[in-house]
């Protein structure tokens, strides 16, 4: 159990720079963002490591984040962030075409969140009836460059409704996150995904990518949408 201040911010950096570098973060790299020593760093590191919040691949590599530090971080540490101007424009313009049809304003929806997240997007308007897009963006991700991991996200594509079925049962209006062994898309993936209504037709939305995705701007993504159409 985190108990330190010192060791939260640590996991937060660490969380932090891996998702944005996807590779192993060392001790020296956090010295002037945590303002201690190397040592102190490499120490708490430890400490966390035996707690099952990082790993180290290698001996002398730096530490990765567990899907337990992922939750943590997105129980106390995540900060949701307010899309940028360019990108509120274009989900304002997609909110828009609503009035064209709730399918091609979801499905116009799913293709512009995949693009500004570079993730893949879903949306779904029953078990049966999906419409998935940007799943090339998993196959550009440095995490996917690994034979077993292609094989896995193989997997994750080809029993993709299966896992959404789960998800739709729980009819969830607010931003939820599942991953690694909790999300029934694929251990080695996560999902963001809410409910919204468009038109008073129920519609699941959702971002799906590898557990090191961005969470701080994929939430504030889904977030803005959701006041989008409830405003």
């Amino acid at each position: 159990m985190l108990t330190q201040e010192r060791h939260h911010r640590l996991l937060g950096e660490v969380v932090r720079s891996y998702m944005r570098e996807a590779e192993p973060v060392g001790s020296k790299a956090l010295e002037d963002s945590l303002g201690v020593s190397s040592a102190t760093i490499r120490n708490d590191m430890v400490r966390l490591e035996e707690e099952g919040y990082l790993r180290q691949p290698h001996t002398s590599a730096g530490r990765l984040p567990t899907p337990k530090a992922y939750r943590f971080y997105l129980e106390h540490l995540v900060q949701a962030q307010e899309p940028q101007a360019h990108e509120q424009k274009l989900l304002r313009d997609v909110v828009k075409r609503e009035r064209q049809g709730v399918e091609p304003a979801a499905k116009e929806l799913a293709r512009s969140l995949a693009e500004l997240a570079h993730e893949a997007a879903v949306v779904a308007f029953s078990p049966e009836h999906t419409y998935y897009t940007g799943l090339s963006n998993l196959f550009q991700q440095p995490e996917f460059s690994d034979v077993d991991m292609v094989r896995s996200l193989g997997y994750v594509i080809d029993h993709l409704d299966e896992g959404l079925r789960q998800l739709l049962r729980q009819g969830d209006t607010e931003v939820q996150v599942r991953l690694g062994a909790d999300n029934p898309l694929g251990a080695d993936c996560a999902i963001i995904y809410m409910n919204l209504r468009l038109r008073r037709q129920p519609v699941f939305v959702g971002l799906f990518g590898p557990v090191r995705m961005d969470y701080d701007a994929n939430i504030g993504r889904l977030h803005y949408v959701a006041q989008l159409f409830t405003t």
